[in-house]
């Protein structure tokens, strides 16, 4: 090695940047080159973080509690990097938010992978969107499962959740590791997917899906499993997320299959996965009292990640989701940004789908602005809402990501944004009622951003009616933190 290049390798890992991404045709000094703001996704080595945030603003007093936060955290080991984004292994966050300060913690989840690869010193399993060839034994989705896509408190209990296996517990103050959840003795094993519906009364809807059979949980705010079932309904390869109303469990059903003999012959899930797109997606309602009771309907095929929420009147069903791009399209822009390559600006974007149960009609509204991730007021889930947040891209430009926030309301179809500008990228941010409050909307936005000049990861707050007055506070960490998916709020 040249001395020219002996200085540049120890100047870039004085910054953080790891020496893993030079054995994968991604030298450390090039990689996000062209495109600053892909860099949290190199990822860390499996370490520790922790630290006071200095604000700048005013944190608002009422607001006190814990966010928590889930994401892929570790992209790379021994010179071979993940190709697809929900890879990584599961990075954990938790903010803590107290009289004005703010502090921040983050830990890797102890799977059995990461404990076993940690070790190893390389990768040893394989990867949902990655083929690596196993060194270990998979004795099911558990001994892959990298728990890495969201998060769920109850009581004392935290658990992060990961779609395609069981959801890990932590200790909630420490975010040490406890180990997996099995929820009931028959349901060992079973999927527990990323995103379940809370109700205002504590109850928790999920899912879980597993050779094409729809595993459907109720569980009450302690825990405990009130109801379960195992639905036959064809389910596509992959489901990520759905929508809970007063009466009914809403799923969209994809037109993605699985191309076994790929999967034999050492394919990546991803890789395996077929979209049909001259086939329609179907519109699965489940009566909440009611497993056995299913309506299904069809509209064009359509890949939908996230939903925001859902009521009916026991005739109309409307549910509001984002429109994501066909799943070819989402995949190799997934393995673009992990090459520090910005991705092709097709965009995920808002809709609305009112269902008439009785005449089986579907209408669809859709809207044009770029977003992701939306979140609706904890106390409307399951209820008539009017607003859904969202991040958003605001004459972003070829920038990767979103640089703003978005409220619609989906009644009126007005809106209110801000923008950053286009050196900061906004995560998903969440909704927290202010105490005492009961009007929806009435309540704060938080959550995390970063910046691509101070190369810093912050959390910013918002009055969450006020999104143009611009944020009331943000707490900066002296830190880049990985890219999350998903996060929730625990007022203290």
């Amino acid at each position: 090695m040249s001395t020219t290049r002996r200085s540049l390798l120890t100047a870039l890992l004085a910054g953080g940047l790891s020496p893993e991404l030079l054995a994968l045709g991604l030298p450390i000094d090039t990689f996000a080159a062209d495109a600053p703001e892909l860099l949290p996704l190199r990822g860390l080595n499996g370490e520790n973080l922790d630290a006071s945030a200095v604000v700048e603003g005013r944190l608002p007093a009422a607001l006190r509690g814990r966010y928590f936060r889930n994401g892929p955290g570790l992209m790379q080991r021994a010179g071979q990097r993940y190709h697809h984004w929900f890879d990584g292994d599961g990075l954990v966050q938790s903010w803590t938010l107290q009289d004005g300060r703010a502090s921040h913690r983050a830990r890797f989840v102890q799977t059995t992978k990461f404990r076993a690869e940690q070790e190893a010193g390389r990768f040893l399993l394989p990867a949902f969107g990655t083929a690596i060839k196993a060194e270990l034994p998979v004795r099911g989705p558990d001994s892959v499962n990298v728990a890495n896509t969201s998060v769920l408190l109850q009581g004392e209990h935290l658990y992060a959740l990961w779609e395609g296996g069981s959801a890990y517990e932590l200790d909630p103050a420490t975010l040490a590791t406890r180990g997996v959840k099995t929820w009931a003795p028959e349901l060992r094993g079973m999927p527990f997917s990323a995103h379940p519906k809370v109700e205002p009364d504590g109850t928790v809807w999920n899912f879980g899906t597993a050779n094409g059979r729809l595993a459907v949980y109720q569980l009450d705010a302690a825990g405990t499993v009130r109801r379960h079932a195992l639905l036959d309904v064809q389910a596509p390869a992959m489901l990520h997320d759905f929508a809970v109303s007063q009466r009914h469990l809403v799923f969209l059903l994809a037109p993605i299959t699985m191309d076994m003999a790929a999967v034999r012959a050492g394919a990546s899930m991803v890789d395996a996965m077929r979209w049909a797109g001259e086939q329609p997606t179907r519109v699965l309602v489940v009566d909440k009292a009611d497993f056995s009771k299913q309506r299904s309907f069809e509209m064009p095929a359509v890949q939908v990640f996230h939903f925001g929420n859902a009521w009916d009147d026991g005739r109309m069903l409307r549910l509001d989701y984002v429109q994501s791009t066909p799943l070819p399209e989402f995949n190799a822009g997934a393995r673009q940004i992990m090459r520090g390559e910005r991705t092709a600006r097709d965009v995920s974007t808002p809709r609305v789908l009112q269902i008439d149960l009785a005449s089986g009609r579907l209408n669809i509204a859709a809207r044009d602005e770029a977003v992701e991730f939306p979140v609706v007021d904890p106390r409307v889930v399951a209820r008539r809402h009017r607003f859904v947040w969202y991040p958003t891209a605001i004459d972003i430009g070829a920038r990767w990501g979103f640089n703003g926030l978005m409220r619609l309301d989906i009644d009126s179809g007005a809106r209110e944004r801000f923008s950053f500008g286009n050196d900061t990228v906004v995560e998903e941010h969440v909704l927290v009622p202010k105490p005492g409050s009961t009007r929806e909307g009435e309540g704060w936005l938080v959550g995390m951003g970063y910046d691509v000049k101070r190369r810093r990861s912050f959390l910013t707050v918002f009055d969450a009616m006020r999104l143009a007055d611009g944020p009331l506070a943000r707490a900066w960490l002296p830190y880049a933190v990985p890219y999350g998916f998903h996060g929730k709020f625990y007022a203290a």
